[in-house]
């Protein structure tokens, strides 16, 4: 079926701009013109709606133009899914971010400056993922156990800065024993971002529950260098019956 501009406008619930905007951005294809007077058809529409339901799930206008233009390939490929695993299904603002996880802006204002929340840059905007709401949440959660938010967020950074040095030697062996063994073979880049996929919740999994093995055996000698049997105890049913779930998207 062929529409007006006006005509597609009003089926879509945008107004005539707004197709014409999204043309002038490359999101939507050009009309099929009759003289001077442009048709456009069921596929705009369907263009259109997809449109609104992607920004309605939180996606920058850039993002969308990537999903709606061709499948990338060799280091694009694995680069466009190292920003989706960071970002997730949705990319969100600051404030949003804020309001999501129940936290102060100028919460996640200090952890941003403090190098503890890292947004992805999308073409100039600071965008954030959902792991980063989770993040949020768990800080919160501990904070209102009452620990004091000075002391925690010291705590965080020197993690932060501490893992940063394993994080590059991690990559520099991905680097070194996958992705450039990969270019080399012929129609090997599917496979490397399919292993990524593969490799990166593991690797999560895995240091996740190291650290909180260690933290655990930790505070248990602790207890019981101390002499606290009681105490000591109490700690041993819980770690007994504590079970760590790391779940990845």
């Amino acid at each position: 079926m062929d529409y007006r501009v006006e005509e597609l406008a009003a089926r879509a619930g945008v107004s005539v701009d707004t197709i014409r905007f999204y043309q002038g951005r490359g999101l939507l294809p050009a009309p099929r013109r009759q003289g001077r007077v442009a048709f456009y058809d069921d596929a705009h529409l369907g263009r259109i709606r997809r449109i609104r339901e992607l920004l309605d799930e939180g996606f920058t206008l850039a993002l969308v133009k990537r999903l709606f233009e061709r499948e990338p390939s060799g280091d694009a490929r694995l680069a466009e899914a190292l920003v989706h695993e960071q970002v997730g299904e949705r990319s969100l603002s600051r404030a949003r971010l804020a309001a999501e996880a129940g936290v102060p802006e100028a919460l996640v204002a200090a952890a941003q400056a403090a190098g503890l929340v890292t947004p992805v840059s999308l073409d100039g905007e600071e965008r954030f993922g959902e792991a980063d709401v989770r993040m949020a949440r768990s800080a919160l959660s501990i904070l209102e156990a009452g620990f004091p938010l000075q002391d925690l967020l010291g705590l965080a950074v020197r993690h932060a800065e501490e893992i940063q040095a394993l994080c590059d030697r991690a990559i520099d062996l991905f680097d070194e024993h996958l992705r450039k063994p990969a270019r080399r073979d012929d129609g090997g880049d599917g496979d490397l971002t399919a292993r990524f996929r593969e490799l990166l919740p593991e690797a999560t999994r895995l240091v996740a529950l190291h650290f909180q093995r260690t933290l655990v055996t930790r505070a248990l000698q602790r207890l019981a260098a101390s002499g606290e049997d009681e105490d000591l105890r109490a700690a041993l049913a819980a770690t007994e019956s504590a079970r760590l779930e790391v779940a990845w998207r």
